[in-house]
């Protein structure tokens, strides 16, 4: 069972995790990459690193994933590469994603697109993703949709509101943590996401420690927004359903669907 948490080192990460590494500008991303390379060679996985591409000579250009060249999504992309480690014998695909800048809302709203695509790809297939982000090219805003969905953190500093959202088997998405006023933004942002891509999306609570006005509101206008798809909470303890209810959100015109 999948399971949020916090690595300290690359050197944690194993098959099936999908982590957001937070870099500072000291940081030397060619020296993550020789590591991150390294410890693909130890385990026996095929590395791809996703990022511009680098020039010819470089020790990883033979690696690199550029995503100005893919022809398609990033997503097709690293199914193929995961077809081609498994036919080639690897124990798995690993991804270090760097992930370029953006500052704009719809560069935000597409990168979380791509990463709950990564989020999916990672749990289905067992690949391990690192997505690294320079914390100067993000507003804190754009950092807290798109940490949000990563089950896993590399290092101690945090990039996210107190909840996650990540794949839980084939049938839907667990969350866990508090859903409040400093998440309620980001959580809505993932739930239209997700609702942008399925008719109906499964949330599994059991996990969820508080869920407060703020982040039923947000829960609320995201189902409202596409009437033609529906939420499922399953799981979310006698509290939440009955603030549901009192808060007068139970109302057809609202297609949330809570269940014990």
């Amino acid at each position: 069972m999948r399971a949020p948490r916090t690595l300290a080192t690359l050197d944690e990460v194993d098959t099936g995790d999908h982590v957001c590494q937070l870099l500072d500008p000291a940081d030397d991303v060619i020296d993550r990459s020789r590591a991150f390379v390294a410890d693909g060679e130890l385990h026996g996985d095929k590395v791809v690193i996703v990022g511009p591409m680098l020039q010819a000579d470089s020790e990883f250009a033979r690696l690199v994933l550029d995503p100005a060249r893919l022809g398609g999504s990033l997503l097709a992309a690293v199914r193929r590469e995961a077809a081609t480690a498994d036919r080639q014998g690897f124990r798995s695909l690993r991804v270090l994603h760097h992930v370029g800048p953006g500052r704009c809302a719809a560069r935000t709203d597409e990168l979380l697109r791509s990463e709950l695509d990564l989020e999916e790809f990672a749990a289905d297939t067992g690949a391990l993703v690192v997505c690294a982000y320079h914390a100067a090219d993000w507003d804190l805003a754009a950092l807290q949709r798109l940490g949000c969905v990563h089950p896993h953190r590399l290092g101690s500093r945090a990039v996210s509101p107190a909840f996650r959202v990540f794949r839980a088997g084939k049938e839907g998405w667990a969350v866990t943590g508090i859903v409040d006023g400093d998440g309620a933004d980001a959580f809505s942002a993932v739930l239209s996401a997700l609702l942008a891509q399925t008719d109906t999306v499964r949330l599994f609570c059991h996990a969820l420690e508080f869920f407060d006005a703020s982040g039923m509101s947000a829960l609320a206008d995201a189902a409202r927004h596409l009437p033609d798809r529906k939420v499922v909470l399953e799981g979310a303890n006698d509290t939440v359903r009955l603030a549901w209810e009192l808060s007068g959100f139970a109302v057809p015109d609202i297609p949330v669907v809570m269940v014990p």
